[in-house]
């Protein structure tokens, strides 16, 4: 136990001293990526530079680690924003298939969901201006990438038009982080 908690503090003097000269976005950029590569769930903590962190264990589990699911978990320690507006004007996107990516990442970076559907993410886009014509067509764009930026989990009925659940990927939040960052 004494030398876990000599590790532990090791690791806070290192990450102080590596944190200390980066101003507060830097440091929470940093805080966020080092969160999604250890698989820990993180909220940034706005204006405050600090982040909580939810190790609910899952970087622990060994059988999660190989699977690509797990690895696109809802952001897992991307950056976080207070509302779909300053995302959407923050990320830019240019074209339908990053407008519905975005709006995806709202909702499972930001709004901590699962998974989202094409007729939410079209409403917030709508709410903005921004409506897509044919939101599924969009969201086809970005799984039809590679590597596939949105995921299809779940198609609930037998025609074309059911009512189908996405996810952003792991490839997909990196984009959206991207983009965020110029």
């Amino acid at each position: 136990m004494a030398d876990q908690a000599t590790q532990e503090f090791e690791a806070i003097r290192a990450v102080h001293d590596a944190l200390a000269p980066l101003d507060g976005e830097g440091r929470t950029r940093v805080l966020t990526y080092i969160a999604s590569l250890l698989g820990m769930n993180s909220k940034i903590v706005g204006g405050r530079g600090a982040a909580a962190v939810d190790d609910s264990g899952d970087d622990n589990n060994d059988d999660d680690e190989n699977e690509p699911e797990a690895a696109s978990g809802a952001g897992k320690g991307a950056q976080t924003f207070s509302s779909f507006a300053e995302l959407y004007a923050a990320a830019d996107p240019s074209t339908n298939g990053e407008k519905a990516l975005v709006a995806g990442y709202w909702f499972q970076v930001c709004q901590a969901a699962e998974s989202f559907t094409a007729a939410a993410a079209n409403k917030e886009l709508t709410h903005l201006g921004h409506k897509v014509a044919n939101i599924t067509d969009a969201i086809d764009t970005m799984k039809s990438q590679k590597p596939m930026l949105i995921l299809q989990l779940k198609k609930s009925g037998t025609s074309r038009q059911a009512r189908k659940l996405y996810k952003v990927s792991y490839e997909g939040v990196k984009r959206v982080v991207e983009m965020l960052h110029g």
